[in-house]
């Protein structure tokens, strides 16, 4: 699906259905240098049980032009202009990591719009090693491996995909290895600077749950934990043997937590 935000493309998955405005919407939103291909499992079946989902490429990202924004705050509002652009008065939002931070910011920018809000691999601060982020800057393959390895938990790097023949790590790193220059760098650069997740989660007031991975490296469970208890009657799920990448490395058990939230 093709839409136009500020003048510019942007690419947007529906699940294999046809996009209906008039469905509850899910908006599913991806993790530094990632793109809307991380969440093919979730809104598919999203699109097949009553709701219209998109997962959106970000800016600079995927399909979408770019150049990527330069904060979680721009990110936000580009966000609730790509709800616009749908032609959608609300939704339901759901963030992976650096996608987690955006899909908080605009639920407190906008609250009225979003009926739900869904937070994977979150914490109130999502700081960056400083030598990965400086060699993402200087485009050095070595912050492609360090996430490809740091995002997985310990099943995911011997192997354990649902699908067979599937390779998680190696599927990362061909994502992050097709990410368009600088696209990278400024997320992590975003995720690093931004200071307002606690501000913004105790102003959200839709239903709110926090997915986290037991043994996240990226964003530790604690760190979900406490994000939750900043929120009104957050809901905290935590998955048992993964890592940051719940929805590839645990998919199934992801989803039944999604399901009971939206």
């Amino acid at each position: 699906m093709k839409l136009t935000v500020n003048g510019r493309a942007v690419s947007a998955t529906t699940g294999g259905t046809d996009f209906d405005p008039g469905k509850p919407a899910v908006i599913f939103l991806h993790g530094a240098g990632f793109d809307r291909t991380t969440w093919r499992l979730q809104t598919r079946w999203f699109a097949h049980h009553g709701r219209s989902a998109l997962a959106v490429d970000l800016p600079g990202h995927g399909r979408s032009a770019g150049p990527p924004l330069g904060s979680v705050a721009a990110q936000a509002d580009w966000l609730l202009r790509f709800l616009d652009a749908a032609a959608l008065d609300g939704a339901a939002l759901v963030g992976h990591s650096m996608g987690a931070l955006i899909c908080l910011e605009a639920a407190t920018k906008s609250p009225q719009r979003i009926w739900a809000l869904v937070l994977l691999g979150a914490a109130p601060e999502l700081k960056v090693n400083p030598d990965l982020l400086a060699a993402a800057r200087g485009g050095d393959h070595v912050a492609i491996d360090l996430i490809s390895s740091w995002g997985f938990g310990r099943r995911a790097h011997l192997g354990g995909a649902q699908a067979p023949g599937t390779w998680m790590l190696g599927g990362a790193t061909r994502l992050l290895e097709r990410a368009r220059g600088g696209a990278l760098a400024a997320d992590l650069a975003a995720c690093d600077a931004y200071a307002n997740a606690r501000t913004a989660a105790k102003a959200v007031r839709c239903p709110t749950l926090v997915i986290a991975g037991a043994t996240d490296r990226m964003a530790p469970a604690r760190g979900a934990r406490e994000l939750a208890g900043l929120i009104d009657d957050a809901r905290m799920v935590e998955i048992a043997g993964s890592g940051h990448m719940m929805m590839v490395e645990k998919p199934d058990a992801t989803l039944d937590a999604l399901a009971e939230t939206i």
